[in-house]
């Protein structure tokens, strides 16, 4: 026998737990099916913990859009709900002359996107700013910043709590059909059951595409294949020479290897750019020789020995490696033809910074009105 809810969510990472903090503030019931034994194991907890600013981006698409929506609501709602979190600013350095047209290109596109706050520094006001950095001259961004993601997921969930949704672990969908009083899922682990919603939303990140596979009625051909590339990080051992975030200028498939602080300021480097076929979170020691030469681009005294490594991540990607990077894909009734469903694919950086804004894109596509309202 079915058991009836009003709202499932499947995935319980930093968009999934926005997204039923989402709708339990709007009064729905909501059953969060998360199949890991916590909160954020998988992308949400293995990331940069960075509050982009929105530069990178084309312009109109939804990481450009949501992501500078989310900086400004990110630092709103870390200050009222005492989420650690400190905006540092980030240097965006060009390693030659060379370089140095592309950061007037960021600056340009980051402008486009509603980044008001960018700034073109020369050689002497960048090495005033990181006496540590080589660089013929930088972006700075003020706005972007680092969070505490564990403690921002936390809030949601326990907000979503304080409106009566309940978390499951160890509560894998396994399979799901579309049927005329709404969306059977089958649900696996210990407490096996089968649930019958009004509302689903798939927020299972890097299982999103198995999930909507499994789910009979949904048409194939509107599930985006999925790519992964896995980011390693290295620790600096020692004290930090930085006081900002630094990142060089972006490469395909990245942001290229930067340094980003952490709210205790120790120094870690990465992620490179890795396409892989299956998900693996393995840091070979031997690719510090590989990080090593782009970092002494604009770190030249970086000690032989002073990388250890740290962990990795692996990014849901909706584009094959080579590709122009890919946008946000969030698809609601009017792309997929089944009511009450919303499928999140491709949710990698700046996901965690979007997060508010992409859960009230799950809510308006489930036809909810702005809480606000």
């Amino acid at each position: 026998m079915s058991e009836r809810i009003d709202c499932a969510v499947i995935g319980a990472g930093v968009i999934g737990l926005a997204v039923a903090r989402r709708l339990a503030l709007a009064g729905r019931e909501v059953v969060v099916l998360e199949a890991a034994e916590a909160i954020g194991t998988e992308t949400s907890s293995r990331n940069s913990e960075v509050i982009h600013a929105g530069i990178y981006y084309p312009a109109g698409g939804l990481k450009a859009r949501l992501c500078v929506a989310g900086n400004r609501r990110l630092y709103a709602y870390c200050d009222s709900h005492g989420i650690p979190h400190r905006r540092l600013g980030k240097l965006i350095v060009a390693a030659g002359p060379d370089q140095v047209s592309v950061l007037r290109e960021l600056k340009a596109k980051g402008e486009e996107n509603g980044v008001d706050d960018l700034a073109l520094i020369d050689v002497a006001t960048a090495r005033a700013m990181e006496p540590a950095v080589r660089c013929a001259g930088a972006l700075v961004s003020p706005s972007t910043g680092i969070i505490d993601s564990h403690a921002l997921m936390l809030a949601y969930q326990g907000e979503a709590e304080n409106g009566g949704a309940v978390v499951a672990f160890h509560s894998p969908v396994q399979a799901g059909k579309v049927t005329s009083n709404g969306i059977e899922l089958t649900v696996g682990g210990d407490a096996a059951m089968t649930l019958v919603a009004g509302l689903v939303v798939n927020a299972a990140g890097l299982a999103a595409q198995a999930v909507a596979g499994a789910i009979d009625g949904l048409a194939p051909d509107t599930i985006p294949r999925r790519y992964i590339a896995r980011g390693c990080y290295f620790t600096l051992s020692g004290r930090s020479p930085f006081n900002h975030l630094i990142y060089p200028v972006p490469e395909p498939g990245g942001l290229g290897v930067h340094v980003t602080l952490d709210l205790a300021g120790q120094a870690r480097f990465g992620p490179d750019v890795e396409w892989i076929d299956d998900v693996d979170y393995t840091v070979d020691p031997a690719r510090a020789a590989t990080f090593a030469p782009a970092i002494r681009a604009y770190y030249p005294d970086l000690a032989e020995g002073a990388l250890q490594p740290g962990y990795a991540g692996v990014r849901p990607k909706v584009v094959p490696q080579g590709a122009p990077a890919g946008d946000f894909i969030v698809q609601g009734p009017e792309a997929h033809g089944v009511p009450g469903l919303v499928n999140f694919y491709g949710i990698e950086s700046p996901g965690l910074t979007a997060s508010l804004p992409l859960a009230d894109l799950a809510a308006a596509k489930l036809g909810l009105p702005p809480l606000d309202a």
